[in-house]
């Protein structure tokens, strides 16, 4: 079992960046699969971006692709997301997620951090 805290949200004008972060603990960090999701408020919560174990493989959903960046540091068992070039449609809540295996579904989330980005 993991524990997921996120960190990092704020305010921010479009065009602006944040960097958002996602401290676990419990089970050995490396071991999950790890990815980042949002929830805008009245929509469905969507796929940002996605790293595998060791970090070698990221994975994006094509509406921030080259605006967003996913790391991760197991030796601090922390995940990232680098966001840059914010615009007022990625405002939401930002939740770190992990899972096992590489595909199926996310077992562990974290509380979420919010984003707000103004125009």
């Amino acid at each position: 079992q993991v524990q997921l805290v996120e960190s990092g949200g704020g305010l921010v004008q479009a065009g602006g960046s944040l960097r958002l972060s996602c401290a676990a603990s419990g089970r050995t960090f490396s071991s999950y699969f790890m990815g980042w999701f949002r929830q805008a408020p009245g929509k469905e919560r969507e796929f940002v971006a996605a790293i595998s174990w060791s970090g070698s493989n990221t994975y994006y959903a094509d509406s921030v692709k080259g605006r967003f960046a996913i790391s991760r540091d197991n030796a601090k068992n922390t995940l990232y997301l680098r966001m840059n070039s914010l615009k007022p449609e990625d405002t939401a809540v930002y939740y770190c997620a992990a899972r096992s295996t590489a595909a199926g579904d996310y077992k562990y989330w974290g509380q979420g951090t919010q984003v707000a980005v103004s125009s």
